[in-house]
């Protein structure tokens, strides 16, 4: 028997409700909400992410880099994120060079990553696309801990 749960009792799943299945094993009669696990990713990894602009109200799927060390908030569901986007872009003081490499991190076409433009993610919207390789990662963090005067 399927029921539904109010967003107010669980966490946004699936529009702000959660399926759930009534589970025999339950002394108190309360379904337990079944929720896919958060995926798990590491500073470095590249993802494919909803993007979000400042300067616009919509969101472009586009590979981002991971720049915090693991999950943040409540729960562990977010993730702190630099836009990578494509080197024949005008490019701005900070940003960072992907290399002839690009294919190897799983980038579609020659890139920049750009430690400028952070944003807080969840991690259920993003799907990993590939890692950098350590010592740009050292580079862009170096990047981002100098405009923070870190």
């Amino acid at each position: 028997m399927k029921s539904t749960v109010a967003a107010s009792f669980w966490p946004k799943h699936a529009g702000g409700v959660a399926e759930t299945i009534r589970s025999r094993l339950s002394p108190n009669g309360i379904p337990k909400p079944i929720v896919e696990p958060m995926p798990i990713f590491d500073q470095g990894d590249i993802v494919r992410v909803p993007f979000p602009y400042t300067d616009r109200e919509t969101r472009q799927h586009r590979p981002a880099l991971i720049v915090s060390r693991s999950a943040l908030g409540t729960q562990e569901q977010l993730l702190w994120v630099v836009m990578i986007t494509s080197a024949e872009n005008r490019r701005w003081p900070d940003d960072h060079d992907v290399g002839p490499n690009y294919r190897e991190v799983g980038l579609p076409a020659a890139s920049i990553i750009r430690p400028t433009k952070i944003a807080t993610i969840e991690s259920r919207d993003a799907s990993q696309i590939g890692r950098i390789p350590r010592t740009l990662l050292r580079r862009v963090s170096g990047t981002i801990s100098r405009n923070l005067a870190l």
